[in-house]
């Protein structure tokens, strides 16, 4: 990934957190595992500058820990933590849909504003969900990610959107190395109702929408109560 062309420091600083946020979500770069910016740059074959700047991006995305002595390590969420995402994403989404479907009207012209742009949502999510029916976790996080930041567009908060957007990637985070573990099983902790949610959505109905939400976050708890008794595999073991 050289800086090379018409690539600034700036786009390179992002390539380099996109590349890096990819590793940590797909698994490959692990808790506990210490990495310098020098070591970074070399890997990429650039300077220190855009590498240090995309790390401490990632550090307040609250996927990286920094030290000063020590350099930069992938952060290692409990499953405490994640319970506390499964329940802030729920208290949040929950308080923005009550808004939008409050019995005013207001939904139908908050989806009708919004049309053109479920359609790709929709695709993100009959992808997302076949994605998640299969297994195939690699598929499944880039769809989901898509899936909910363009859905997020129906909020029209960018505050809200990007809170909800960093507690999913902290929440996929914490959960590869479980899912990794899991080998053919994995199939049977990946929640599959995108296409249903959008569809409630598009249709404007609001208990519809409640009730896939509620079984999304109640698939949530139930992994976490699941992790929290030792049920599925530990980080790392096949």
């Amino acid at each position: 990934m050289g800086a090379s062309g018409g690539v600034t420091r700036s786009t390179l600083r992002q390539q380099i957190a996109d590349a890096l946020r990819d590793e940590v979500l797909a698994g490959r770069l692990r808790p506990r595992v210490e990495f310098t910016v020098k070591q970074i740059a070399e890997q990429y074959g650039v300077s220190a500058t855009p590498v240090r700047e995309a790390l401490f991006d990632l550090s307040a995305q609250g996927l990286l820990e920094s030290d000063q002595h020590r350099g930069f390590r992938v952060r290692e969420f409990s499953v405490a933590d994640y319970r506390a995402m499964v329940e802030a994403r729920a208290l949040v989404i929950d308080g923005v849909f009550r808004r939008i479907f409050d019995g005013t009207g207001s939904a139908s012209a908050v989806i009708g504003a919004h049309r053109a742009a479920l359609v790709s949502v929709r695709r993100r999510g009959e992808e997302a969900s076949r994605a998640a029916r299969g297994g195939d976790l690699d598929i499944l996080i880039g769809y989901d990610l898509r899936f909910w930041r363009e859905l997020g567009a129906v909020i029209g908060n960018a505050y809200i959107s990007d809170f909800l957007q960093r507690l999913r990637m902290q929440a996929w985070a914490f959960a590869v190395p479980y899912l990794r573990g899991d080998g053919d099983g994995v199939r049977d902790w990946l929640w599959h109702g995108h296409r249903e949610l959008v569809e409630a959505i598009t249709m404007a109905d609001g208990p519809a929408v409640r009730a896939v939400l509620d079984d999304y976050y109640a698939h949530g708890l139930n992994w976490a109560d699941r992790l929290a008794h030792g049920d599925p595999p530990h980080p790392g073991h096949t």
